[in-house]
């Protein structure tokens, strides 16, 4: 394959120059005609016939400007239009001397400035000096005067100032073209990196839709468009998380970013129990640009329908096998519960007999909490509450109570001078269980010899139970998973002490029931802070 060597850019395009040409043509034809016609009404022609020759030569180079397609007018057909023009003005100046039309030789030699430049600029302002000079001296009726030399130094003042124009007027079109080209250049490296993201977006498994500032869909990729289809083909209804409570059309997701709301990790479902239906997870995000005024949204769309059917596999095997444990589980400590009546036992036979019964009894609240998990992770219902006006210091000291010989054993100290009246509106039973967990896994996880802060408080709209330990801290990574059912954190994991992932869950779920809840604040090697929320009176007012 060859390369093309370089070429000579003429100053002007062909195009321009024709246009150029075609200009002093059209300025030229009128002048002329008019000019002729006022000599000839006036009387100031010497020769009419010489007169007239000029104006047909001006029609005729007017015609060939026409009639010549632009991109067809070659640079000698320029040329040959110039010196038609200088004899044209020539013979109008010889027909009617003192009439003015020598000042139309300026029209030639601007036209030929701009469009070749010195190399038009000086031949055409000589020839058109030198005519001038050759008519008047054919003149015998005028005697030779200073314009002979003035008139020649104005075309050449006129040939420079259009030099100089036209070498600016240059310049400026090679800027123009220079930043047309940067223009071009950055425009397809845009292009081309829109083309790379949109193919990259549409490669992946999960839907991305851009909003615009106003809520219009800018852009969506192959992967929202298959969840889209999804959505349309499922009937256009959305249901919340636990799959059976229908979404209204004012908290979906999309109508919710329209409103500026922000969310992260939403799980809905597309579509009715059936075949098709989809489990997604809603993430969205406000946009900004360099100056930081908002431009928009991104909202990402991730199918976990695998997911979360095998977290209800999971779930359901879980209830099933729990389910089967709690009838013989029951019936061992019935027998215990008789056997420890027996009076004739001796003092090593019930105590062995006890630490059985208390691991029976441990091992039957772990199969209730995982049956309560189930069951509420499948229908999506709260906990089943009654709640009646209590005083939060008396459960909270009660829960303490208990947990004292535990604490001890761990040489641990549970401080609850910060524990105050606090009225409530909640279930004793429920809210007991709570605290309970949180004691007992400040107490689990928490340094050997550490302190545990316990304490509530309230200011008559909300009340608040706070559960504080100094061990080794939960990770900002870790805490957004803290509630979840079956999680454990990492450093849970590596110790030696065993729980089951579901305390925080379900006293989540308790919390929320009563129309509180739960949050944690902590920082890795500087304890954790668990803090429970609940109304301090009845939420509906009666």
């Amino acid at each position: 394959m060859g390369l093309a060597g370089p070429t000579t850019r003429p100053r002007l395009a062909d195009v321009g120059r024709a246009r150029i040409t075609l200009l002093s043509q059209l300025i030229l034809a009128p002048i002329v005609i008019v000019g002729a016609l006022l000599a000839l009404l006036i009387g100031e022609e010497r020769y009419p016939s010489v007169v007239f020759l000029g104006v047909v030569l001006g029609f005729v180079a007017l015609a060939t400007a026409v009639v010549i397609p632009a991109e067809r007018l070659s640079p000698f057909v320029t040329v040959g239009l110039a010196l038609l023009d200088i004899t044209m003005i020539g013979l109008l100046r010889i027909g009617a001397p003192v009439s003015g039309f020598g000042l139309l030789w300026v029209i030639p030699v601007i036209g030929m400035t701009w469009s070749f430049g010195l190399a038009g600029a000086v031949p055409t302002a000589v020839v058109a000096s030198a005519a001038y000079v050759f008519t008047s001296l054919l003149d015998a009726t005028q005697q030779p005067t200073l314009s002979l030399v003035l008139f020649p130094l104005f075309l050449a003042g006129m040939t420079a100032i259009s030099y100089l124009m036209s070498r600016r007027a240059d310049a400026q079109r090679d800027l123009l073209d220079r930043q047309s080209q940067a223009l071009r250049r950055t425009a397809e490296r845009a292009r081309s990196q829109e083309e790379l993201v949109t193919d990259v977006l549409d490669a992946v498994d999960f839907g991305v839709v851009r909003l615009g500032p106003t809520g219009e869909i800018e852009f969506s990729n192959e992967a929202y468009s298959r969840l889209w289809r999804v959505y349309e083909r499922t009937g256009g209804v959305i249901y919340a998380a636990d799959g059976h409570t229908l979404v209204p059309e004012s908290d979906r997701p999309i109508t919710r970013v329209r409103r500026g709301e922000r969310y992260e990790a939403e799980l809905m479902w597309l579509g009715p129990a059936g075949a098709d239906r989809r489990a997604v997870r809603f993430s969205a995000r406000r946009i900004r640009d360099a100056r930081g005024e908002e431009v928009g949204s991104i909202v990402v769309v991730e199918d976990v329908t695998a997911e979360q059917l095998a977290l209800r596999a999971r779930e359901d095997l879980i209830a099933s096998v729990s389910h089967e444990l709690r009838t013989p589980l029951t019936s061992i400590l019935g027998y215990l519960e008789l056997t420890l009546e027996d009076e004739s036992l001796s003092p090593d036979t019930r105590r062995r007999l006890e630490v059985a019964e208390r691991g029976g009894e441990r091992l039957l609240s772990l199969v209730a909490d995982i049956l309560t998990t189930a069951a509420a992770s499948r229908s999506g219902s709260k906990p089943a509450i009654d709640p009646v006006p209590v005083d939060l210091s008396t459960v909270v000291r009660a829960a303490v109570e208990e947990a004292l010989p535990r604490a001890r054993e761990r040489r641990m100290t549970i401080d609850a001078s910060g524990v105050e009246p606090a009225e409530a509106w909640a279930d004793v039973q429920r809210i007991r269980q709570v605290v309970d967990n949180l004691v007992t896994n400040a107490i689990k996880y928490a340094d050997e010899g550490g302190l545990i802060e316990v304490g509530c408080t309230s200011d008559g709209q909300q009340s608040w139970i706070v559960v504080r330990d100094d061990g080794p801290g939960i990770s900002a990574e870790e805490q957004p998973q803290l509630f979840e059912p079956y999680f454990r954190s990492d450093s849970v994991r590596q110790s030696t002490i065993h729980g089951n992932g579901l305390g925080l869950a379900i006293s989540r779920d308790i919390a929320r029931a009563h129309g509180g809840e739960i949050t944690v604040r902590s920082t890795l090697g500087n304890g954790a802070a668990f803090l429970v929320r609940l109304p301090a009176t009845n939420p509906k007012g009666e």
